[in-house]
């Protein structure tokens, strides 16, 4: 059996994966639809994927936040309590993560291995250079992307898709959130 693996990526609608400036987390335009679907998203039995830089920002995230932060909507708290592995050459163990595996090396050839071996769906949140990389390579089966309404252009940090491979993406599922935050499920094919 093969794993599904889920890139799951929030937006700006100009393409950026976060802002500097006073945005604030979601941009400041999180909902309770849209809190209660990414509890509901993680709820489900799924193993996490993070590349060290991600990992690292959660990391430190989660440990400069109090009780009543964004940082720890009941879904990241989920989401810290996954299983999780981490693909780095660079971070040393053991990792400040519940249920984390730190593994060394290529992350097509780590995710390639999870995809056969793992009984539960894959989900990474975030790991923008490393999920590109796996889109290039065809193992993510749906790139997920939750679109906040806000343009970026002056603020806007980590464009999501810049540098990646060209791919033609078929529409999965789509849905409306607190009225004007778009999900996108795709699943993309080179093109």
């Amino acid at each position: 059996m093969t794993a599904t693996y889920t890139f799951d990526v929030f937006s700006s609608l100009d393409g950026y994966g976060a802002a500097g400036g006073d945005w604030g987390g979601y941009w400041g335009k999180q909902g309770p639809e849209l809190l209660d679907h990414r509890l509901a998203l993680y709820g489900a039995e799924q193993r996490m994927v993070f590349g060290a830089t991600t990992f690292r920002a959660f990391a430190r995230m989660l440990a400069e936040s109090s009780e009543g932060d964004d940082v720890r909507d009941p879904w990241v708290t989920r989401m810290k309590n996954l299983p999780a592995t981490v693909v780095s050459k660079t971070l040393e163990g053991p990792l400040d993560w519940p249920d984390a595996t730190l593994v060394s090396g290529d992350a097509v050839e780590v995710v390639a291995r999870l995809k056969k071996e793992s009984e539960v769906p894959l989900r990474s949140h975030g790991s923008l250079a490393m999920n590109r990389a796996l889109m290039a390579a065809g193992l993510v089966d749906r790139v997920q992307v939750t679109v906040f309404p806000v343009i970026t252009g002056r603020t806007g940090l980590d464009p999501v898709f810049r540098g990646a491979e060209d791919f033609d993406l078929e529409l999965l599922e789509s849905r409306t959130l607190d009225g004007n935050i778009q999900e996108l499920v795709y699943r993309p094919t080179p093109h």
